[in-house]
Parts: C-alpha cells; sequence; structure tokens
C-alpha cells in the first residue's frame, strides 16, 4: 500500500468522507469499525473510483486488544502509515448520574483510551521516519463543560488537549498532531446520541463532508486546530473567556436541552 491512511470509524459520516477525500487524492486507506457490510462496501466503492487500494479491518476498539491487534495486522503486511485519522467516537444525551455507567465507560474507552493507545503505537514510526501527519476527531464539545453530554464533552476535552501536546512534542520533525472540532455534524452521531430536538440541532448543522475537508485541509497543512463552524469559533474564542463560568455553564446546557 501506498500513501497510507488509516481511518477510524469509516463506516459512515466524517470518517467516512475523510476515506473518500484520501482516495480521491490517490491515497490507499486501511478502514476500521464495527460493520463489515458498510466497510467492503466502501471498499468497493473506492476502489471501482479512484486507482487505489482499501484494507478493510473490523473492529470494536472498544475491544481491550483491538489497537494492539490492529497495529500487529498492519505491520505484518509492511504498511507504513502515513497519515492516522482517528475519528472514531459517541456521545450520549442525559444527566450524568441517570446514564447507564457501562454505558459511559465505553464512552471514555472508545473516545479516549483507543484513541490514546492508536495514536502511541503508530506516532513512533511517524517520528523515526520523520514524516507523518495525525488528525484527532475532537469537537467544539471539547471547548467547554457539557451538560446533559457531561462525559462525551470531557473526553473531547482530553482529545484536544492531548492532540495539542504532542504536536509540540514534535514540533522539531516532519510530523504533525491537528486536532479536529466540528460543530453540530448532520451524521448518525446525532441519532445514536440521542439528540434530536434538541436547542444545538435544532439551530441548523454542517454536513459531513463540508467537515471532513476542513479537517483534512487542516491535517495537512499541519495546523494545531482547526474549528469547522466560523461563527462558534468566533464565539468560543472571543467571547466565552470573557463570561463568567456559572453562565457558560447554563448556555451550554441550553444548547443540549429539548
Amino acid at each position: 500500500m501506498k500513501n497510507t491512511a488509516l481511518i477510524t470509524g469509516a463506516s459512515s459520516g466524517i470518517g467516512k468522507d475523510l476515506a473518500r477525500i484520501h482516495a480521491e487524492k490517490g491515497g490507499d486507506v486501511i478502514i476500521i469499525a464495527r460493520r463489515e457490510e458498510k466497510l467492503n462496501a466502501l471498499k468497493q466503492e473506492l476502489e471501482t473510483a479512484y486507482d487505489i487500494e482499501v484494507q478493510v479491518i473490523v473492529k470494536d476498539l472498544t475491544d481491550s486488544n483491538a489497537c494492539e491487534e490492529i497495529y500487529s495486522k498492519v505491520a505484518e503486511s509492511g504498511t507504513e502509515v502515513e497519515y492516522l485519522i482517528n475519528n472514531a467516537g459517541f456521545g450520549g444525551h442525559g444527566k450524568f448520574h441517570e446514564q447507564d455507567p457501562g454505558y459511559q465507560q465505553q464512552m471514555i474507552d472508545l473516545n479516549i483510551k483507543a484513541l490514546t493507545k492508536l495514536t502511541r503505537l503508530f506516532l513512533p514510526g511517524m517520528v523515526e521516519r520523520n514524516s507523518g501527519r495525525i488528525l484527532q476527531v475532537a469537537s467544539t464539545a471539547g471547548l467547554v463543560p457539557g451538560p446533559l453530554q457531561a462525559v462525551y464533552f470531557a473526553t473531547k476535552s482530553y482529545v484536544l488537549s492531548l492532540s495539542q501536546a504532542i504536536a509540540e512534542e514534535v514540533s522539531d520533525t516532519n510530523v504533525t498532531c491537528t486536532a479536529l472540532c466540528p460543530g453540530a455534524t448532520d451524521t448518525e452521531f446525532v441519532e445514536q446520541a440521542n439528540l434530536e430536538g434538541t436547542n444545538l440541532i435544532e439551530s441548523g448543522m454542517e454536513t459531513s463532508r463540508s467537515v471532513a475537508e476542513k479537517g483534512y485541509n487542516a491535517m495537512m497543512k499541519g495546523k494545531l486546530i482547526e474549528i469547522t463552524d466560523f461563527k462558534l469559533k468566533i464565539t468560543l474564542d472571543w467571547i466565552v473567556p470573557l463570561m463568567p463560568r456559572k453562565l457558560v455553564l447554563k448556555t451550554s446546557q441550553k444548547t443540549q436541552e429539548k
């Protein structure tokens, strides 16, 4: 495989569009998700449309050994991952003390644990080759606390912090690490996280293709953070820091209310 991007959560939404964009540019892709049928359909689509190779790996990244198994499979094939795109993640609407603790733990395992493991596994090879780009799909949720999505917002805050720290640590190399921070996006995430009817979703959503394009371009430029919603960027960068913390929390909760 050549010019290879490894993309998690590639069976739908932003991950699927990131795979399409990389394929359009002539790069091979390793696509990872739980849904084999959807991954195989994407493989057929991309290999038919472009002169590229697509490898399908069916994995549930919340499984304890999934990341190590992925790394071993890629290493055994002799493929060098030039682009690592950690896109897989999910959320969940509701009060923290009323949510199922097992569901919360799975969210942490996917959004934080799997992302951290895969980054730790593939980053040393990039540093050794002095070449590589990482795109961590965080969220604008990582920039403020999130009542009614407390765990999800907290996991994305972790992703945002980790990504920036890694970017600085490898700044003396040709390896980059970019955090993508979308706002509300029209994907399966909305239904899965039970966000239909919330004020956030009712205010409008960006397409997954638009988010993917902005994220991919930011990764290629080696940007630290890419907030895809310009109005939200202004609010988060210039208005929120001046607001009293309790008002920030009340405003954040308001966006999550139905």
